[in-house]
This record gives structure tokens, sequence and C-alpha cells, in this order.
């Protein structure tokens, strides 16, 4: 009970420190004109976006970042309140929060105005990154292969561990940044998705990893606090890939990453749509399979409104986050 308590708390105090602050950074992105530039494609009610400030992943990094610190620069007084080992998901987390802002910049101030970082390029960089992190998970924290639903021990995968553990990675990262379209719909799912998670990991026992989900909830809560419909801040690929990856390195932490398939759903469904829809264009020779991919833009030109998909995919995603929780215990 203690350590829900404890979880919980430092998800509030999170929240309280990215309201804060989250106004004097938006005055600074504004100040700067970094807002999002909208493609040419994407439906038109998505205009009014334009000029939005966008690389507000930033605002949800930086307090994780200094509470986690403080939270570990507290052993050196000799409180255990943290352990060193969240220092993987985050280091993950900053990293690819970096790579994420460098393909924002690219894409607001750049040569490739309006398109970001080459495809190829972010792709390398991010199975770089994905493979080091891989190889610290398996032979640095000793974190357990995979555990299935009704599987009482982990199940050693080996070798395999590492390009395995690298495509979740590489792919939550992904999956996220396409999840990012509409106000407030990654930052809800995210949260969800951590939160979720953090509970898992609490079932296990992984207490110190559980805080660290519980400060990411509350540092995105204080985001989604400027982000929800109409949104004042972009969140941008600063802060979705830096979540997807993170998120993925929590899952593997604990072992149970098999369980994004039903905890990440919403994730897993928009990059599935957009694979589905550049595999049939293809085939078909200009046919689409959707009307716009990721599906979120499906949904939006069925005349649904903005609202009402983040609502709809947030519940979907709250139910798949307790079903999974609910396989964890199994």
């Amino acid at each position: 009970m203690k350590h829900t308590a404890l979880v919980l708390g430092l998800a509030m105090f999170a929240f309280v420190m990215t309201v804060i602050w989250g106004a004097p950074l938006l005055r600074v992105l504004r100040y700067f004109k970094i807002g999002k530039i909208i493609r040419v494609e994407e439906p038109d009610q998505h205009r009014v976006k334009m000029g939005t400030p966008t690389m507000g992943g930033v605002m949800f990094i930086l307090p994780t970042l200094l509470l986690t610190g403080l939270l570990n620069a507290a052993a050196v007084i000799g409180l255990d309140v943290i352990g060193r080992s969240v220092l993987v998901p985050l280091t993950v987390m900053v990293l690819f929060g970096i790579l994420g802002a460098l393909d924002d910049w690219e894409g607001i101030r750049g040569k490739r105005r309006g398109d970001g970082m080459r495809i190829r390029t972010k792709f390398l960089a991010q199975v770089v990154l994905a493979v080091g992190t891989a190889f610290v998970l398996k032979y640095l924290l000793g974190s357990p292969d995979v555990y299935l639903p009704g599987y009482k021990s982990p199940i050693d995968l080996g070798l395999w561990y590492i390009p395995i553990a690298a495509f979740v990675i590489v792919s939550e990262a992904n999956a996220v940044n396409f999840t990012d379209g509409l106000d407030g719909l990654a930052g809800l799912i995210s949260a969800t998705a951590f939160a979720a998670f953090g509970g898992v990991a609490l079932i296990g026992g992984q207490v110190y990893l559980a805080q660290f989900c519980f400060i990411v909830v509350g540092a995105l809560f204080g985001f989604l606090w400027f982000n929800v419909h109409p949104a004042e801040l972009i969140m941008g690929d600063t802060g979705s890939m830096a979540l997807g990856a993170a998120l993925a390195v929590v899952a593997l932490m604990t072992g149970h990453w098999p369980l994004l398939l039903v905890i990440a759903i919403i994730p897993l469904s928009e990059a599935l749509s957009v694979s589905i829809q550049i595999a049939y264009f293809r085939i078909t020779k200009g046919k689409r399979f959707f009307k716009m991919a990721p599906i979120h833009l499906h949904f939006e030109l069925l005349g649904w409104s903005e609202t009402q998909i983040v609502q709809r995919f947030w519940l979907i995603g709250l139910l798949a986050g307790m079903i999974g929780v609910g396989l964890a215990l199994i």
C-alpha cells in the first residue's frame, strides 16, 4: 500500500511541475515561432493547427528527467528512493527525444521543411539506439527475457532477445509517432499504457520501475493540460518517439512485453493501418484500403469529430490496459 501511495504522489508532483513550467515554455516556443507545418494531404480541418507550437515533448521529458534525477541523487545521502535501473528507460526517453527534436527541427527550419529528417536516416538512428539498449537490458540489467500468461517463470530467448528487443523498441517508437495526430490522442493513450505497465511493475515487485512509469503519467497529464482540444501545444516527434521507445523499454524490463499487443492496441492499430495502406497501394497500383492512414485520419474523413475519435480510442485503450494488467496476473 505504501508503494502505491508513493507512486501516486510522484505522479501528482510531476503533474504540478509540468503545469507550472508549461506556460513559460509555450511563450518561448511562440517567440521563436516553432510551429507545426500541416501537410497538403491532411484533412482540411487540420489547417487550423498550422503554426501551433510543436516540439512539445520537451514539456514532459524535462520534468521526468529532473524528478527522476533528483530521486537518484538522494541515494548520495543514503536515501533509497529510486533505483538506478530506471536510468535506462530515462536515457532512452532522452535520446529518442533528441532524435525526434532533430526531426521536428528539420521539418520546421531545415532544408527538408515540411518533411523532416529522411526516413532512412531516422530509422538507422533508431535501430542503433535500440540495439544498444537491448544489449544493456540483456547483459547489464539482466532483465527477464519474456513472461507469457500462464507461465510463472521467464522463457529464455538466448541471443534472439537482442533483435527481438530492438524490434520492439523501434516498432513502439514509430507506432506512438503514428498515433500523434489529433489533440490529446497520443498523450492519453501513452499515459494509460504507462499506468498499466506501472501496475504490472508493482505486481512484479519492481517498485522503482513503477515509480518511473507514474512520474511519466503525471508529466503527461500536465502536458495534456495544454494539449487537449483545441491544443495550445503539439507533442511532435520530440515527444512521440521518446514515449514509444521508453514504453517499450519499460515493457521489456518487466518481461511482459508481449502485453504491448494488448495494452498498446491503439498504437499497434495505427502502425498496422499505415503498413496495410502502403502494401495495398502497391499491390493494387494506386488504390487505397483506408480513406487515409494512420487510421484516426480514416475515421476523421468518415465524419467523426476529433473529440469523438480521441475519446473513443482512449476508451478502447483504457479497457485494453485493464485487460493487459489482468493477463499479467495469470
